[in-house]
């Protein structure tokens, strides 16, 4: 006779505490099944075998099945699609229920519904919960019913609305006796998923109490330590959203601000999907974008002759992070000083950022470029010199990974910033004619 279990399947959240599915799981009393699937619907389309967010989660899952090896359990690793991993666990047991956390994205969306599809079949309930955001989909909205599409009120609503229910966490450890008692399953090499162990640098996911106090002064200073680097953590879980909310709203507004930037760009990818590959203000796909190759390849390789874009995209490519204000000056760059389309930037990013997450790169990548929701005009164009003037007014952060700036060794701007600035907005200007 087959054994009944729940499943609780992981996917952005990579915790045991505070996490609302797990929870919800473990609190029926049938004995769970912590689960997580490499998907290759996802890892075949990475190209870069020595991803770092690969390394990342790996350890990750490493670290929480060694801690359901000392409760006597122990964590279900897969690769595959994850409609196929969970039919072959429900030929395996008799699966009560299978728990899982939202995930907003476009694919996870039409993963989740064929999921669902599937298991309904089987007279299986998939069971969502809301676990990486404070307030998601229909939330926080107008007075009118419709979603915000400008950062400010949308703040304003979401503080209004903030109490100490929805920064309240799940208490799981409480029924942490109702994990499936079982042998440690064998975790594959992550050489057998197909990629190679990289090193990596993510700080714990602890919020430095110091660095979120002075965040307001320190937070656009590329050379000082002044972010919280928890971006990585927060994208993958590996730290709730609830306690990192419910400790920022004592210590710092703006860095609290940050975080509902963070649910802002989620709830417009909800309401507006179609963002992913469309301009959000559609009269600016009117734009004739250059789309130099050679430029492009370039900026890149963080060899503009702009040594601030060409520290951000060097500190990009060796650690799969870079400074936030330097991610704004470099997307301006390419957006607007070479007028190449922000969806090939975004994807650069994509690609290199551990901390990648679709909703806030689209969404900082749409700002920067003019085209989104409560975007910089497109007449903004940042100036490189100047913001490295006020940010890096010493030149330490360029200094660092630009070593060869002021030597015969740097390479010459490969456009002149005046002069593009003036060809940007006359091309946004006759973009936006077009819609007339």
């Amino acid at each position: 006779m087959q054994e009944t279990i729940s499943i609780c399947w992981l996917r952005r959240d990579l915790r045991l505490d505070d996490n609302a599915a797990l929870y919800y799981a473990l609190r029926t009393g049938v004995p769970v099944l912590p689960l997580f699937i490499f998907d290759t619907d996802i890892l075949d389309g990475l190209e870069n075998k020595q991803d770092k967010r690969l390394a990342f989660i790996y350890d990750r899952i490493a670290e929480m099945a060694a801690q359901l090896k000392k409760m006597g359990s122990g964590l279900k690793v897969m690769h595959g699609r994850p409609i196929d991993c969970l039919k072959e666990l429900c030929g395996a047991y008799d699966v009560a229920a299978v728990y899982t956390n939202h995930d907003y994205e476009p694919y996870a969306r039409q993963r989740d519904k064929e999921v669902a599809d599937m298991l309904r079949e089987k007279n299986i309930m998939l069971h969502s919960y809301k676990d990486q955001v404070i307030f998601e989909k229909d939330e926080v909205l107008k007075d009118n019913g419709e979603p915000y599409t400008v950062y400010t009120p949308y703040s304003k609503k979401w503080k209004q609305k903030l109490d100490d229910f929805y920064l309240r966490s799940y208490p799981t450890e409480k029924y942490y006796g109702n994990f499936l008692k079982q042998e440690a399953a064998h975790l594959p090499a992550l050489e057998t998923l197909g990629f190679e162990r990289v090193a990596y640098d993510v700080p714990p996911a602890k919020l430095n109490e110091a660095i979120a106090k002075d965040y307001e002064a320190t937070r656009n200073y590329p050379a000082v330590d002044g972010t919280t680097k928890l971006s990585v953590h927060l994208r993958f879980g590996t730290i709730s959203p609830r306690m990192l909310a419910a400790e920022v709203k004592e210590l710092n507004a703006q860095l609290l601000n940050e975080l509902i930037w963070r649910e802002f760009y989620q709830a417009i990818l909800w309401h507006y999907p179609q963002v992913v590959t469309e301009s959000f203000r559609k009269e600016y796909d009117h734009i004739a974008w250059r789309n130099n190759e050679q430029e492009f390849a370039l900026w890149c390789k963080g060899q503009t002759g702009y040594p601030v874009v060409d520290a951000g995209m060097r500190e990009l490519n060796e650690t799969g992070y870079m400074h936030n204000r330097v991610r704004m000056i470099a997307a301006s760059f390419l957006t607007k000083d070479l007028l190449t389309d922000w969806r090939r930037g975004e994807a650069y990013f994509a690609e290199k950022l551990m901390d990648y997450d679709l909703a806030a790169n689209n969404g900082n990548w749409q700002w920067a470029a003019g085209t989104g929701c409560d975007a910089a005009p497109y007449f903004r164009v940042f100036n490189p010199q100047l913001q490295a003037e006020k940010f890096d007014p010493r030149g330490e952060y360029i200094k660092r990974w630009v070593p060869e700036y002021g030597s015969l060794d740097y390479v010459q701007p490969i456009v002149d910033h005046k002069a593009a600035k003036d060809r940007c907005i006359a091309a946004y200007k006759k973009a936006l004619a077009m819609k007339r």
